[in-house]
């Protein structure tokens, strides 16, 4: 699609977009949840806590748009609609479980500097 090689440093370039995309709380959370296979809308809410329904909204449609997630909808009544993760969406699992790894493991370190920077920041 483009003959110029990506590269995100660069304010017009394209691939920030993607960027944007794939480093969104609610994308990593959206797509930590369905590794464990389809999901419906409700059950994504209640696994991604906190998520508003506007939000859920926009970011499955946006993940539909991006190719990382499909939308099924069953035909029942009423409707039953599950959304799965493509093979691209799955390809984002590795890159997130290394990234909660580390979240978690050096969370309290991040939170104890933040705590300090806050407390001598304060008096400034």
């Amino acid at each position: 699609m483009n003959d110029i090689p990506f590269d995100p440093y660069q304010r017009a370039c394209p691939s920030r977009t993607v960027l944007d995309r794939v480093t969104d709380r609610w994308t990593v959370l959206v797509v930590g949840a369905l590794e464990a296979g389809p999901l419906r809308f409700t059950e994504l809410a209640h696994r991604v806590d906190g998520v508003s329904q506007k939000m859920l909204t926009q970011t499955l449609r946006g993940l539909e748009r991006d190719g990382l997630v499909t939308r099924t909808v069953h035909a029942e009544v009423p409707p039953r609609v599950e959304y799965h993760l493509t093979d691209a969406g799955r390809g984002m699992l590795e890159p997130i479980h290394a990234i909660e790894r580390w979240t978690l493991a050096h969370a309290d370190a991040v939170l104890t500097a933040r705590a300090e920077y806050d407390t001598v920041h304060a008096a400034s």
